[in-house]
């Protein structure tokens, strides 16, 4: 059977999420070349006079760790073990593949929407916050030859003649890049790319693998909010709903579902035996818990790093694996379905019509429309209906 080819207007629109994403990086990047506030210090402040260490954890380990190898566990996991064995059985080849091509498509447009976020985040926020690193003195390399030419508080001259603010005028660096570097030091972004990133992949990992704690969902009866009179349906299924209960309390025990048409609807009063609900649900395999946490432990080594080398206080760690948290659940969240209820797919393709966006009162982007591209009728075709 023949699969029908995707709109070209879909297709465009896809690629605008794209390039809306590589945008945002851009200009994350960009961001870097421009000079930062630079914060007024004290020569005397102990908390940025740790000495400059070579990082261990440097930016293109960085990359590789969190962009790159996420990157290629997300495509060996799509080319080996999705779609599922029973999806295989009834599906043919070439829907195979498009599945395959579509949930691969979607785990790298959620990693590179997590980082490009972030990266754009923690750059802008560095370069607001100006910030001093704990070795921000090091990198400065203070001319200390007249000091009082840079003061720009005069308070604490009594005490010492260098007790005071001064600027960044001060310092004789002259590496510019290291200088800018040197108050950057709000929000770390080691810890956001790296949480963005690994956090992102160990949130794919469960999805596939179904790694999550059980989840049963609750039943409730329906609500008059649900089942209006403008729903017609609804509201037979309430009524329905009513009677059962004004039956109940006749003593006529008859079950509310037996009435309805639909039960998904209603309450299921009773089970077949007490022990059924727990069966509804089991926890996973422990050893999976390996997959799901290792890229965790990597972004918290990561971390860790730019603490005891001094290149970040705590509370610029912590700040900046927020900003990572934050955009990996909200990226993993806008391409995939809920751990618990999604069975590790993805969310499907917007319809035709709204591909490049909807109006109010529209209830989504999907459509009945569907995505298939539409073959015009010829003058012949239209003649002979």
């Amino acid at each position: 059977m023949a699969i029908a080819m995707p709109s070209v207007r879909l297709v465009i629109s896809y690629v605008l999420d794209w390039i809306v994403i590589i945008v945002i990086a851009a200009i994350g990047g960009a961001i870097n070349f421009v000079q930062p506030y630079m914060r007024p210090f004290s020569l005397l402040n102990l908390d940025i006079s740790y000495p400059m260490v070579t990082e261990s954890v440097s930016t293109v380990t960085l990359i590789l760790v969190s962009l790159v190898a996420p990157a290629v566990v997300i495509a060996l996991v799509v080319l080996v073990l999705v779609p599922g064995p029973g999806v295989v059985r009834s599906s043919t080849r070439s829907q195979i593949i498009r599945l395959k091509l579509w949930e691969f498509e979607k785990g790298w447009a959620g990693l590179a929407l997590s980082l490009a976020t972030a990266f754009f985040l923690t750059q802008g926020m560095k370069n607001l916050f100006g910030k001093p690193r704990p070795s921000m003195i090091a990198r400065c390399q203070p001319d200390l030859s007249d000091v009082a030419a840079h003061v720009i508080g005069g308070y604490g001259q009594d005490i010492s003649a260098r007790w005071t603010l001064v600027s960044a005028s001060i310092c004789a660096q002259a590496d510019k890049n290291i200088l800018h570097d040197a108050f950057r030091s709000f929000p770390s972004g080691h810890s956001s790319f790296s949480w963005s990133g690994l956090l992102y992949l160990s949130l794919f990992l469960c999805s596939k693998f179904q790694i999550s704690i059980p989840y049963l969902p609750i039943q409730t009866p329906p609500s008059t909010t649900a089942l209006s009179d403008s729903n017609p349906e609804g509201h037979e299924l309430l009524q329905m709903h009513r009677n059962g209960e004004r039956n109940e309390e006749n003593g006529n025990k008859r079950s509310i579902e037996s009435n309805a048409p639909n039960t998904a609807l209603l309450t299921i009063k009773d089970s077949a035996h007490p022990l059924d609900v727990r069966n509804g649900a089991a926890s996973p395999p422990n050893y999976l818990i390996i997959p799901a946490f290792v890229p965790v432990a990597a972004a918290i080594f990561i971390c860790s790093t730019r603490y005891a080398e001094f290149y970040h206080f705590g509370f610029d760690i912590i700040s900046g694996s927020l900003i990572g948290i934050l955009t990996a659940s909200f990226s993993f969240r806008w391409y995939h379905l809920p751990l618990n209820r999604g069975q590790g797919w993805a969310w499907g393709a917007r319809s035709r019509e709204r591909a490049f966006g909807i109006c109010v009162g529209t209830s989504g982007y999907v459509g009945n429309e569907g995505w298939e591209r539409t073959r015009k009728r010829t003058d012949i075709e239209v003649g002979r209906t």
